[in-house]
């Protein structure tokens, strides 16, 4: 009998989502201000809006770690590499949404999942079925 205990990796994903959550609140953030430099006809006051988009995709790459196992590698690069866009266009969601987001792609790409296997200890009497 196998039992397999932790089948998602829903830790590494919801502190993607919680890190991403703050770089949307940063981005929107610093997207408040760029409208404000915008309306002062400073150039490149649009380019804050980025934040918010890198918000919105980190929380979206944290469900697809939840709902895809297989492709949680290349999922936690991808919020890894999104934490670092973070920093300049939404000042990494106060930090502490790079340092989230950092820590569950670090999650995803070392999550494992977790086989018990349950039957006689190793040397001893063997079924007749294995």
């Amino acid at each position: 009998m196998v039992a397999v205990l932790g089948r998602r990796p829903t830790l590494a994903g919801l502190i993607t989502i919680v890190g991403g959550f703050f770089i949307l609140v940063g981005g929107l953030f610093l997207a408040l201000f760029g409208i404000v430099l915008v309306d002062l006809h400073v150039p490149g006051g649009r380019l804050f809006f980025i934040g918010a988009i890198d918000g919105l995709v980190t929380i979206l790459v944290g469900a697809l770690i939840v709902a895809l196992p297989p492709a949680k590698t290349a999922l936690g690069i991808a919020a890894i590499v999104l934490a670092f866009v973070s920093l300049p266009f939404a000042l990494g969601g106060f930090l502490i949404g790079f340092l989230l987001t950092v820590v569950g792609g670090g999650l995803a790409i070392a999550w494992r999942p977790f086989v018990l296997v349950a039957g006689p200890p190793p040397g001893g009497p063997q079924p007749p079925w294995s």
